[in-house]
């Protein structure tokens, strides 16, 4: 049984240290949302309530406002190991306002500044008051998520925006982006440095933003799952998970144990590409053309292989509400097994080469370290925290289905450096060829989906996925068509990204790419 079912839980701890304003738990709304559960606060509970979380050493994982009912609805999200707890409050109309979670949880400094320019809440108390996601396009006064209006046919430069300065006469700025020389998503970063040597890195994010939360409203399951296959395109199996996960616990239904089962392969085949991605582009960035070729030939045998047996190099559009929309012979399974047998083979020397290569050793070893506090702090996640002393994974700390019968190993490092990234990814393409070969040797019969029924009278559902990049997450309050009525996803990448401005000071400029790529935060899952 998960210890979110227990009587020791965060809920409990809460509620023993803020006795007489602390409601109780709303328990029909806590079932629909397992593995966590809710507690209703006041809003002027927030704070008191955050600054308890955090004296039990809790985790912060997501903040986001419901805006698609009156009054709108604040949902902060913690973690304890397997434990979480998601605080709920009712804003105030016309001036929402909660007090700010960052004096707290500095992860939460970003999300918050993200809802003050979506909605204008007011997070009181939060210690940054300046623009993050709204950029020029809007006036001082316009929440295109609040009100949409129609932003100007030119936004203007963004060009004001006032990046912390590092005084000194040998100290210059350089900037970089957003407009890149390789095909890379949008992002600016701002270095103070002296010399070669960086003492200070701001990032800017935001030039892309989508409005997901607004674009998800009135789908119904299937159009939710298409948009949520496309949050972040290199992480489409764990936000369409996350996202299914959330439908079907609002519906209260589950979906068959094969459906699972070739879920989580899909997901596993999506963390193997990935790694074997980021591994060619580390050896790539240090100049190391040999590994940088072997592991992207890797990568694009493996994608080939999942757009002839699943219809789409990055698995786009594979599940769908209640299953799968594929299914696999024993023809196919017997290739996937020779694949992870191929793989295994060449992995094991290349492996060896790259970690025992002394201009390599020069140029990773005591690269970019994140210490194990700001990676605590910062709330990191996945292979980032991992690397960093953090021994996080949501399918052994809230295990989910198939997940709860297969026994997850956790590579967990202590370095914090880029090393020690590139060594988490390495072990974790092993340990998922593993979980493959488990789940294609016990493939349980059956369907693969179920006929989908939205809920009568709508529900709330609550989906947590260990994705590539780590825990996803994903909450839909469904209205009583069975419409979206909100859909927040939170990409790991959003809690990731502040942790390249924690290493990169006392490096030199000419390694910022390998410490930005050991990160890999997602601008597209950033920019919702």
């Amino acid at each position: 049984m998960s210890t979110a079912l227990t009587d020791v839980t965060l809920l409990a701890r809460l509620r023993a240290a803020l006795p007489g304003r602390v409601a109780p738990p709303q328990v029909a709304h806590a079932e629909a949302l397992l593995p966590g559960r809710t507690l209703q606060l006041q809003a002027r509970d927030w704070a008191s309530a955050a600054a308890a979380l955090a004296t039990f050493g809790a985790r912060f994982s997501a903040l986001w406002i419901d805006h698609g009912v009156r009054p709108w609805q604040g949902l902060a999200l913690f973690a304890d190991g397997g434990d979480y707890l998601l605080l709920h409050a009712e804003l105030d109309s016309p001036n929402p306002a909660l007090p700010s979670l960052t004096p707290h949880f500095a992860g939460a400094a970003r999300s918050e500044r993200g809802w003050h320019d979506l909605l204008g809440v007011d997070f009181v108390g939060h210690p940054d008051p300046r623009r993050w996601l709204r950029h020029q396009a809007w006036g001082e006064h316009e929440f295109p998520l609040a009100a949409p209006t129609q932003p100007p046919a030119r936004t203007p430069a963004d060009t004001t925006y006032p990046f912390t300065r590092v005084a000194g006469g040998a100290v210059h700025e350089v900037a970089v982006g957003p407009i890149h020389a390789g095909t890379i998503e949008p992002g600016h970063f701002r270095f103070a440095t002296v010399g070669e040597q960086a003492l200070q890195l701001e990032l800017r994010l935001g030039y892309v933003h989508r409005g997901v939360q607004s674009i998800a409203c009135g789908r119904d399951a299937a159009g939710l799952l298409r948009l949520a296959a496309r949050v972040s395109g290199d992480s489409a199996v764990a936000h369409a998970w996350a996202a299914a996960m959330a439908l079907e616990h609002a519906a209260g239904v589950t979906p068959p144990a094969r459906a699972l089962a070739l879920r989580a392969v899909l997901a596993e085949r999506e963390r193997v590409a990935n790694h074997l991605g980021d591994a060619a582009g580390i050896a790539n960035d240090v100049g190391f053309s040999f590994a940088h070729v072997q592991f992207g030939a890797l990568r694009e045998r493996w994608q080939r292989r999942s757009a002839e047996l699943f219809g789409h190099r990055l698995l786009f559009d594979v599940l769908t509400p209640g299953g799968v929309r594929v299914d696999v012979d024993a023809a196919a399974i017997a290739s996937l097994r020779a694949d992870h047998d191929a793989l295994r083979a060449v992995l094991r020397p290349l492996i060896n080469i790259v970690l025992d290569h002394p201009s390599l050793d020069d140029r990773l070893v005591g690269t970019g370290v994140l210490g194990a506090g700001d990676a605590r702090a910062l709330g990191c996640l996945g292979y980032v925290a991992r690397a960093s002393g953090q021994d996080l994974d949501v399918r052994r700390d809230a295990p989910y289905a198939p997940y709860d019968r297969l026994g997850v190993r956790v590579p967990v490092y202590t370095q914090g450096d880029v090393v020690a990234r590139l060594r988490v990814r390495l072990d974790e393409i092993g340990i998922a060829l593993d979980l493959l070969d488990a789940l294609l040797a016990d493939l349980p019969a059956g369907a693969t989906m179920l006929t989908w029924a939205a809920p009568a009278g709508g529900g709330t559902g609550l989906g947590l996925v260990e994705g590539w990049r780590g825990e996803t997450v994903a909450y839909v309050r469904l209205d009583a068509l069975g419409r979206v009525s909100c859909y927040a996803p939170r990409d790991p990448g959003v809690l990731n990204w502040p942790a390249l401005e924690r290493l990169l000071p006392g490096n030199i400029i000419p390694d910022f790419p390998v410490c930005n790529k050991s990160i890999n935060g997602s601008y597209a899952g950033h920019d919702l």
